[in-house]
């Protein structure tokens, strides 16, 4: 039987072996009850938390993972000005003008924001420490997807936990991501999408194409990194000579 010390030796070499995370600089903490490997720490992009969490879900004998991971915020915000942000480009796009709309921030009662006369849809955000945590349901998979998206896109944000449920329940699969990596790429005003492929095999994304800057080739990524369901990017975009 695997002893508990095996196992956080285990994990924290699994995590060692992650390129995009600097454990010199961003230590990240781990411990064992038996049952679950927690991870606390700030990390310092989304890429990192990610391929982390992937490392570690992979290795034998772990069946679970409390994640407590916290990505650093380039601008830093404060729980309020996160709130008002997210909940006004969740007002301002139209994939959610039929939804309801409450939120909650810093413990105050619950305000509702949006509220049509037949919803489609019912989203409760609420703002802790950085942390987004979106509630509710919402009329389909890439309606839980932009949302998450959108969260992850206003300054300051350093997680998103997307509890939103998807009701009719959909099939979720390689299609579904695509379809999602695309409309984030559409919405992003610094991406010019009709220059990028997006293919999908299980849960890893790949793009392709040619785009004019570095910066762009990025944020790119990054966008396909903020989709929920997505556990790995592979880059391929070249940047125009």
């Amino acid at each position: 039987m695997t002893s508990g010390q095996d196992i956080l030796a285990d994990v924290r070499a699994a995590l060692d072996s992650v390129a995009a995370l600097d454990l010199h600089k961003t230590p990240v903490d781990v411990a064992w009850d038996g049952q679950a490997v927690t991870l606390e720490g700030e990390v310092d992009s989304i890429v990192a938390k990610k391929l982390a969490l992937e490392a570690v879900v992979a290795l034998p004998g772990i069946s679970a993972i409390v994640d407590r991971l916290r990505v650093a915020a380039a601008q830093p915000q404060g729980d309020g000005e996160i709130w008002h942000d997210l909940t006004d480009a969740l007002q301002q796009d139209t994939a959610f003008r039929e939804c309801r709309l409450r939120g909650q921030v810093d413990g105050r009662p619950e305000s509702v924001l949006q509220d049509p006369e037949s919803p489609r849809g019912d989203i409760v955000c609420t703002v802790e420490d950085g942390v987004v945590t979106l509630d509710g349901e919402v009329p389909g998979l890439g309606y839980k997807r932009l949302a998450g998206v959108l969260a992850w896109w206003v300054p300051g944000t350093r997680d998103v936990v997307n509890g939103l449920a998807v009701e009719p329940e959909e099939a979720d699969g390689a299609d579904e991501i695509t379809d999602a990596v695309r409309v984030a790429l559409e919405k992003d005003p610094f991406v010019d999408a009709s220059q990028v492929r997006v293919t999908t095999d299980g849960t890893v994304v790949t793009l392709r194409g040619l785009v004019p800057t570095e910066s762009e080739r990025e944020m790119a990524e990054y966008d396909a990194w903020f989709v929920f369901g997505v556990d790995k990017v592979i880059n391929r975009i070249d940047v125009r000579a």
